[in-house]
């Protein structure tokens, strides 16, 4: 099979531990776009902490594409258009920030390239901020705040705790809402049916390329609906046993250039 496009997760998958793409990776995928392959950037970040890793694979320059928000949103790097995009329904807003308040847990969403706070800053907010090159701006009505359009919420707390909201939410909004872990201290919340498989199918669709001419590359869990509908669903060594179970092949860690590994043995 001759491969068209790769998708890449970030953390853990493309970055190494510093959060950075290595000199060789990045040589390799510029090298691969000149020779008219696609370039994919899928995670769970918020569009603001895609740019700029964007911004260095050039993906501007050679028409690639950033699914943020575990693939709420799609967003074509060439011409910045939107190409698809959903939202959570707003009248969940005021609920999702009463339920924070009650658990005394942290909330976030996004703005103009900032991580908007609604029950204060805790550890996990300040993490998130910065794995995303973001600031923090901390609001005192959160619901007056997010008066626009939003593709997700995030709540931060120890597991424990979040385990227990989890819960609380999902027999709430189970019809309405996806509510999952990234992290063990993040929870997020999600529109109702939205994966990056899903996002992908659009684009490929949208741009005519078939999901066997895609690898798509990922550690998380967040990764194993992109894993399983690519026609290379491929593993970090570093990845999570079921992702690792879900894959295809099972490449190199991200701190020994996994991606770079993968470009070498499938798109030269």
């Amino acid at each position: 099979m001759e491969y068209k496009i790769i998708v890449l997760d970030l953390d853990g998958t493309l970055t190494n531990s510093k959060k950075e793409i290595s000199k060789n990776t990045l040589d390799a995928l510029l090298e691969i776009q000149r020779n008219g392959y696609k370039v994919a950037l899928a995670s769970g970040r918020p569009t603001p902490g895609i740019t700029k890793l964007a911004k260095q694979l050039e993906l501007k320059k050679y028409g690639g594409y950033i699914l943020s928000f575990n693939g709420a949103k799609i967003i074509s790097c060439r011409d910045n258009e939107v190409i698809f995009q959903k939202t959570l329904p707003a009248e969940v807003i005021p609920q999702l920030h009463q339920t924070a308040l009650d658990n005394n847990i942290g909330i976030i969403s996004y703005d103009d390239g900032m991580v908007i706070a609604g029950n204060g800053i805790d550890e996990y907010i300040e993490l998130e901020a910065r794995i995303n090159g973001l600031d923090i701006k901390e609001v005192p009505d959160f619901v007056s705040y997010i008066n626009y359009p939003v593709n997700k919420c995030l709540m931060t707390a120890p597991h424990d705790v979040l385990e227990n909201v989890r819960k609380q939410l999902q027999n709430k909004y189970n019809s309405l809402l996806s509510i999952y872990f990234s992290e063990p201290f993040f929870l997020e919340i999600m529109p109702q049916n939205v994966d990056k498989a899903q996002s992908l199918l659009t684009l490929l669709n949208t741009i005519g390329i078939s999901s066997e001419e895609m690898i798509c590359c990922g550690d998380g869990f967040n990764d194993i609906s992109m894993i399983q509908v690519a026609g290379l669903g491929v593993a970090m060594e570093n990845a999570q046993e079921a992702v690792k179970q879900a894959a295809d092949y099972i490449t190199l860690s991200n701190d020994d250039e996994g991606i770079l590994h993968v470009i070498k043995k499938f798109m030269n």
